[in-house]
C-alpha cells in the first residue's frame, strides 16, 4: 500500500524532469510546454496526496482549477506555436530572440 512518502517522491520526481527539461532543452518549444506540463503534474499529485491523507476535498478542488490552467496554457501555446512556424518556418527558441512586427 502506498504511502504519502511514495506519492511525495513521484511529485519530487516529475517536478525535478520538468525543470531539468525547461534547462536542458532550451532548442524546443515544444518541449519546453511538455516540461511545464510535467511541473503542473507533479503540483496535482501532491494536491491530491495530502488530500487523501488530509481527509479534504480542498486539494482535489484545487486541482480541477489547475488542469483547466493548463489546458488553457496549452491551447494558448499552441496557438501561438502555429502562428509563429506560419511566419518564421521553424520552432527554435533561439531563434524568437526578436520581437519583430
Amino acid at each position: 500500500m502506498p504511502t504519502l512518502a511514495h506519492y511525495l517522491i513521484l511529485g519530487a520526481i516529475l517536478f525535478a524532469t520538468g525543470i531539468a527539461g525547461i534547462l536542458f532543452n532550451r532548442k524546443n518549444l515544444i518541449a519546453v510546454l511538455m516540461s511545464i506540463e510535467l511541473i503542473l503534474l507533479a503540483v496535482n499529485t501532491n494536491f491530491i496526496a495530502f488530500s487523501h491523507y488530509l481527509q479534504s476535498m480542498a486539494g482535489q478542488i484545487f486541482v480541477f482549477f489547475i488542469l483547466t490552467l493548463a489546458a488553457a496554457e496549452s491551447a494558448i501555446g499552441l496557438a501561438i506555436l502555429v502562428a509563429l512556424f506560419r511566419n518564421r518556418e521553424n520552432i527554435r527558441v533561439d531563434d524568437m530572440d526578436t520581437l519583430k512586427g
